[in-house]
């Protein structure tokens, strides 16, 4: 009967340490490329595929009837897993995951019910973001491979800082510069998530490519380095 009874005390001790791990488990999201090209609905899809749990749908200053277009090309079973930039409709009409909001001052559509993100710039506001939000995305922790005017925005100390204050915790996502090299770091930092875009579709060429083998073998590497 003791023998058991230990058995029993080393099995709950177990489930609490497994079920802390998987609490604080890193979350990867990846934002899409800010057009559309023609590969993109097989490409997402294969991201789905291999495990991909949030998308950003993330396509500034186009017009909504692209996004439609692209959303009714994928497998429904993945609306689930897609949240919206902007075109805040297309959330209730294909049952999105969520909305995003790209500035901190942005204010929730009137009477929407639901996941809300959104984008911090500065540390300062990352208190209220958080009090207001799902997760919110601190932009840019490194230099964007996508865009050279987007530049690393906090020293080592200021982010080291922030995390001691709670101010970087499990709901704040590092975005900006975002690579398989840096994940380590980032994951010192205290992040609870990366979110990936250049690091990504980099290994894609929209012009001149269809086979994107290359894309998907990277991205199984994201997803194992932030586990």
């Amino acid at each position: 009967m003791k023998k058991e009874g230990e058995v029993r005390v080393i099995w709950k001790s177990f489930r609490k340490f497994a079920l802390r791990k998987e609490e604080w488990q890193m979350k990867l999201i990846v934002m899409t490329k800010s057009t559309f090209f023609v590969e993109e609905d097989k490409i997402l899809a294969s991201l789905f595929e291999e495990g991909l749990e949030n998308l950003h749908l993330y396509k500034p200053g186009s017009e909504p009837m692209y996004s439609e277009r692209l959303l009714t090309l994928l497998p429904e079973e993945y609306y689930k897993c897609i949240t919206v930039h902007d075109h805040f409709y297309l959330k209730e009409e294909f049952r999105l995951r969520g909305i995003h909001l790209d500035q901190v001052t942005d204010d929730v559509p009137q009477g929407y019910k639901g996941k809300v993100s959104r984008t911090c710039r500065k540390l300062e506001d990352l208190k209220e973001a958080k009090r207001n939000s799902d997760y919110v995305f601190l932009q840019n922790i490194f230099d964007s491979q996508t865009n050279p005017l987007d530049r690393q925005s906090f020293t080592d100390d200021e982010l080291r800082s922030a995390s001691r204050q709670g101010l970087i915790d499990r709901n704040v996502y590092a975005l900006g510069g975002m690579n398989i090299d840096n994940v380590r770091k980032v994951k010192d930092y205290g992040f609870g998530g990366v979110v990936i875009c250049g690091d990504l579709w980099n290994r894609f060429n929209i012009h001149s490519q269809t086979d994107f083998k290359e894309l998907i073998a990277h991205f199984r590497k994201l997803r194992k380095a932030v586990s």
